[in-house]
């Protein structure tokens, strides 16, 4: 047997018989000869890895937009928080901890500049609408490798197809990702939040406090703990309805301090007006999109959803930059 064989083997033995196996995917879209040193979910988290799209995730807003302090979170860092705490639960249930990782890496490479701000501009704009999971989807099945795509694993795009809340992944490995995407935001964005001023531990009512933590680490390793405690031995990954219940407080707590509060939200205006014209700017001139994307409407790709995958894949900056070059004039340089 070769390494990757070993490895196959391995997984039978030893992880949990709810888990998923590699050798037993459902596969890809198009065949490929299987690696010898890696299985199938080890290829895919590299090749995620390996991806630009991915890459533009660290200068991407998480919910701050482009934050200038050295500890703020951007979509890279949220990704990879989602990752380890993923992998953590994963370990501890025995499931399958390559399929994990490759689905938290994949999930948001589909998000747009300046967070859900821009994913929700986006989605105003265009006619068929816009949504982060789908677009990740859509990143790596086609518009990565000059629209080749990763040809990934389906238990891999089913997972970052389905990591929204109100999703259901198929696999437990996916189900985890989904928690764990919640769990990861909702602490580090209050962290952020409280290092910006923008609320503060006493903010938190004492019920929530006293049933999760007082201390934002405190309340991250309340609800690892549970999410694990309540999920070992079944094949559905599940939190108790205590803990769950807190924890969408929380999360409530959160969208009516931070992520609606006019302070910290004071600049998603000007988002709106930046995508607006752009979209509109390049739904007019089509002709001024770049080449790999102008060949895509050839192909016979809807310019509307062109123009989505062009602006969503953009950074913060590029998207500044591009509006400028655009719209705003450039001194005359004489020598």
């Amino acid at each position: 047997m070769d390494i990757r064989e070993i490895m196959e083997e391995k997984e039978k033995t030893e992880l949990s018989s709810y888990a998923t196996l590699a050798c037993r995917s459902r596969g890809r879209a198009r065949p490929e000869e299987p690696c010898d040193i890696r299985t199938d979910f080890q290829r895919d988290r590299d090749r995620i890895l390996h991806t630009k799209a991915f890459r533009r995730l660290k200068d991407k807003t998480q919910v701050f937009l482009s934050p200038q302090g050295d500890h703020y979170r951007t979509r890279l860092t949220h990704t990879l928080e989602v990752s380890q705490i993923a992998r953590t639960v994963a370990k501890a249930l025995r499931l399958n901890v390559d399929l994990v990782e490759a689905i938290a890496l994949g999930h948001d490479l589909g998000h747009t500049p300046f967070g859900h701000a821009g994913e929700k501009v986006l989605n105003e704009l265009s006619p068929s609408g816009f949504e982060h999971n789908v677009q990740s989807l859509r990143v790596v099945e086609l518009l990565e490798k000059d629209g080749r795509g990763l040809n990934l694993t389906w238990e891999v795009r089913d997972g970052i197809l389905n990591h929204q809340t109100d999703a259901h992944p198929a696999t437990p490995e996916g189900q985890v990702v989904r928690i764990c995407d919640k769990i990861a935001y909702i602490h580090h964005d209050m962290d952020d939040a409280m290092r910006a001023g923008i609320i503060s531990e006493q903010d938190i009512p004492q019920e929530i406090r006293d049933a999760l933590g007082v201390t934002t680490r405190m309340r991250l390793n309340t609800l690892i703990h549970d999410l694990i405690a309540s999920s070992y031995g079944h094949g559905e990954i599940r939190q108790s309805e205590e803990i769950a219940a807190h924890m969408a407080q929380l999360r409530k707590l959160m969208f009516q301090d931070v992520y609606t509060n006019p302070v910290a939200k004071k600049e998603e205006a000007k988002v709106v007006l930046l995508f607006d014209v752009l979209y509109h700017y390049y739904e007019r001139r089509p002709e001024a999109l770049p080449e790999k994307f102008r060949g895509m409407i050839d192909s016979g790709e809807e310019i509307a959803a062109v123009i989505c995958d062009y602006i969503s894949g953009m950074t913060d900056q590029y998207c500044i930059r591009t509006f400028e070059d655009i719209y705003v004039p450039h001194a005359w340089d004489v020598l």
